[in-house]
Protein backbone atom coordinates (compact mmCIF):
# COMPACT_ATOMS: atom_id res chain seq x y z
CA UNK A 1 0.00 0.00 0.00
CA UNK A 2 1.04 3.23 -0.96
CA UNK A 3 0.48 6.99 0.56
CA UNK A 4 2.18 9.95 -0.77
CA UNK A 5 1.82 13.51 0.22
CA UNK A 6 1.81 16.08 -2.39
CA UNK A 7 1.88 19.81 -1.93
CA UNK A 8 -0.41 21.06 -4.80
CA UNK A 9 0.35 24.03 -6.26
CA UNK A 10 -2.16 27.00 -7.38
CA UNK A 11 -3.89 26.48 -10.53
CA UNK A 12 -3.53 22.84 -10.70
CA UNK A 13 -5.84 20.39 -10.94
CA UNK A 14 -6.66 17.54 -8.57
CA UNK A 15 -7.10 15.03 -10.77
CA UNK A 16 -4.64 12.61 -13.73
CA UNK A 17 -6.88 13.05 -16.75
CA UNK A 18 -5.59 16.25 -19.08
CA UNK A 19 -7.65 19.49 -18.61
CA UNK A 20 -7.44 21.88 -22.48
CA UNK A 21 -6.18 24.33 -20.23
CA UNK A 22 -4.39 23.67 -16.57
CA UNK A 23 -2.03 21.07 -15.33
CA UNK A 24 -2.94 18.25 -13.17
CA UNK A 25 -1.33 15.62 -10.94
CA UNK A 26 0.13 13.70 -13.33
CA UNK A 27 2.30 16.58 -14.51
CA UNK A 28 3.71 15.85 -11.38
CA UNK A 29 2.87 12.35 -9.59
CA UNK A 30 4.29 9.78 -11.95
CA UNK A 31 3.93 6.76 -9.78
CA UNK A 32 1.05 4.54 -11.42
CA UNK A 33 -2.52 3.42 -10.29
CA UNK A 34 -2.77 5.63 -7.49
CA UNK A 35 -5.96 7.99 -7.00
CA UNK A 36 -5.95 11.00 -4.47
CA UNK A 37 -8.16 10.82 -1.27
CA UNK A 38 -10.37 13.81 -1.93
CA UNK A 39 -9.86 16.93 -3.54
CA UNK A 40 -8.83 20.78 -3.73
CA UNK A 41 -9.84 23.07 -5.62
CA UNK A 42 -8.10 24.57 -8.45
CA UNK A 43 -7.70 27.56 -6.87
CA UNK A 44 -7.04 26.48 -3.62
CA UNK A 45 -3.34 24.72 -2.73
CA UNK A 46 -1.78 22.34 -0.13
CA UNK A 47 -2.17 19.07 1.18
CA UNK A 48 -3.43 15.94 -0.89
CA UNK A 49 -3.32 12.48 -0.05
CA UNK A 50 -2.82 10.26 -2.78
CA UNK A 51 -3.18 5.97 -2.19
CA UNK A 52 -3.45 2.61 -4.34
CA UNK A 53 -5.44 1.41 -1.12
CA UNK A 54 -9.47 2.00 -2.43
CA UNK A 55 -10.34 1.15 1.73
CA UNK A 56 -7.38 3.97 2.67
CA UNK A 57 -8.87 6.14 0.32
CA UNK A 58 -12.43 5.59 0.98
CA UNK A 59 -11.27 6.64 4.70
CA UNK A 60 -9.43 9.41 4.04
CA UNK A 61 -12.13 11.18 1.61
CA UNK A 62 -15.89 9.70 2.81
CA UNK A 63 -17.92 11.99 4.69
CA UNK A 64 -18.47 9.46 7.22
CA UNK A 65 -15.54 8.75 8.58
CA UNK A 66 -15.21 12.79 9.34
CA UNK A 67 -11.75 12.75 8.98
CA UNK A 68 -10.19 16.18 10.52
CA UNK A 69 -9.03 18.30 7.48
CA UNK A 70 -7.15 22.00 8.67
CA UNK A 71 -7.22 24.61 6.50
CA UNK A 72 -4.99 27.96 6.69
CA UNK A 73 -7.10 30.83 4.87
CA UNK A 74 -6.17 34.66 4.30
CA UNK A 75 -9.25 36.52 4.13
CA UNK A 76 -10.00 40.14 2.97
CA UNK A 77 -11.07 42.08 6.67
CA UNK A 78 -9.74 41.84 10.23
CA UNK A 79 -11.59 38.99 11.48
CA UNK A 80 -13.44 39.42 14.35
CA UNK A 81 -14.77 37.63 17.51
CA UNK A 82 -18.44 37.26 16.28
CA UNK A 83 -17.35 36.50 12.50
CA UNK A 84 -15.49 33.88 14.07
CA UNK A 85 -18.13 32.25 16.45
CA UNK A 86 -20.15 32.46 13.34
CA UNK A 87 -17.74 30.22 11.28
CA UNK A 88 -17.38 28.03 14.62
CA UNK A 89 -21.03 27.45 15.00
CA UNK A 90 -23.30 25.48 12.08
CA UNK A 91 -23.86 28.01 9.40
CA UNK A 92 -26.20 28.47 6.73
CA UNK A 93 -24.95 28.35 3.62
CA UNK A 94 -28.35 27.91 1.11
CA UNK A 95 -28.11 24.31 0.46
CA UNK A 96 -26.70 22.68 3.54
CA UNK A 97 -26.15 23.41 7.02
CA UNK A 98 -22.02 23.43 7.75
CA UNK A 99 -21.27 21.28 10.68
CA UNK A 100 -19.41 22.93 14.08
CA UNK A 101 -16.26 23.62 13.62
CA UNK A 102 -12.68 24.84 14.92
CA UNK A 103 -12.07 28.51 13.65
CA UNK A 104 -9.53 30.76 15.07
CA UNK A 105 -7.79 33.85 14.27
CA UNK A 106 -3.98 33.43 13.47
CA UNK A 107 -0.83 35.23 12.65
CA UNK A 108 0.55 34.38 9.16
CA UNK A 109 2.21 30.97 9.26
CA UNK A 110 6.18 31.79 8.49
CA UNK A 111 6.86 28.59 7.03
CA UNK A 112 3.86 29.59 3.99
CA UNK A 113 5.54 29.77 0.89
CA UNK A 114 4.86 32.55 -1.27
CA UNK A 115 2.14 31.95 -3.70
CA UNK A 116 2.37 32.04 -7.42
CA UNK A 117 0.70 34.62 -8.53
CA UNK A 118 0.17 36.93 -5.66
CA UNK A 119 -2.87 37.38 -4.29
CA UNK A 120 -4.39 40.34 -5.05
CA UNK A 121 -3.73 43.39 -2.43
CA UNK A 122 -5.33 46.41 -1.52
CA UNK A 123 -3.51 49.40 0.25
CA UNK A 124 -6.86 50.39 2.28
CA UNK A 125 -7.81 47.01 3.20
CA UNK A 126 -6.35 44.87 6.07
CA UNK A 127 -6.23 40.92 5.68
CA UNK A 128 -6.08 38.37 8.21
CA UNK A 129 -5.31 34.64 8.75
CA UNK A 130 -7.41 32.02 10.00
CA UNK A 131 -7.29 28.06 10.79
CA UNK A 132 -10.49 26.31 10.17
CA UNK A 133 -10.84 22.53 10.98
CA UNK A 134 -13.48 20.80 9.24
CA UNK A 135 -14.89 17.17 9.72
CA UNK A 136 -16.62 17.41 6.50
CA UNK A 137 -15.24 18.99 3.53
CA UNK A 138 -18.54 20.18 0.69
CA UNK A 139 -17.72 21.40 -2.53
CA UNK A 140 -16.08 25.38 -1.96
CA UNK A 141 -17.03 24.89 1.87
CA UNK A 142 -14.22 27.00 2.93
CA UNK A 143 -14.37 29.84 0.53
CA UNK A 144 -18.21 29.82 1.04
CA UNK A 145 -18.25 30.22 5.08
CA UNK A 146 -16.03 32.69 5.23
CA UNK A 147 -17.83 34.28 2.49
CA UNK A 148 -21.44 34.11 4.39
CA UNK A 149 -19.67 35.75 7.68
CA UNK A 150 -18.39 38.94 5.21
CA UNK A 151 -14.66 37.68 4.84
CA UNK A 152 -13.98 36.55 1.38
CA UNK A 153 -10.95 34.17 1.08
CA UNK A 154 -8.25 35.32 -0.90
CA UNK A 155 -5.70 32.05 -0.26
CA UNK A 156 -6.75 28.81 0.92
CA UNK A 157 -4.41 26.10 1.89
CA UNK A 158 -5.15 22.53 3.25
CA UNK A 159 -2.13 22.32 5.53
CA UNK A 160 -3.40 18.73 7.31
CA UNK A 161 -5.63 15.70 6.78
CA UNK A 162 -5.92 13.31 10.53
CA UNK A 163 -2.54 12.71 11.30
CA UNK A 164 -0.62 14.21 8.42
CA UNK A 165 0.50 17.67 8.06
CA UNK A 166 2.77 20.11 6.07
CA UNK A 167 4.29 21.62 9.32
CA UNK A 168 5.56 17.89 10.27
CA UNK A 169 6.10 17.28 6.50
CA UNK A 170 7.35 19.97 4.62
CA UNK A 171 6.96 20.10 1.28
CA UNK A 172 7.11 22.78 -1.60
CA UNK A 173 4.40 23.29 -3.84
CA UNK A 174 5.06 20.18 -6.49
CA UNK A 175 6.63 18.76 -3.88
CA UNK A 176 5.76 14.50 -3.14
CA UNK A 177 6.69 12.27 -0.45
CA UNK A 178 5.70 8.65 -0.33
CA UNK A 179 5.38 7.71 3.60
CA UNK A 180 4.86 4.06 5.73
CA UNK A 181 1.81 3.68 7.51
Amino acid sequence: MKLILFNKPFDVMCQFSPHPTRATLANYIKTPNIYPAGRLDADSEGLVLLTDDGKLQHKISHPNWKEAKTYLVQVEGNANSEQLTRLANPLDLGDFITLPCKAVKIAEPEWIWPRTPPIRERANIPTSWLCIVLSEGKNRQVRRMTAAVGLPTLRLIRSGIGDYNLATHPLLPGEAMEIST
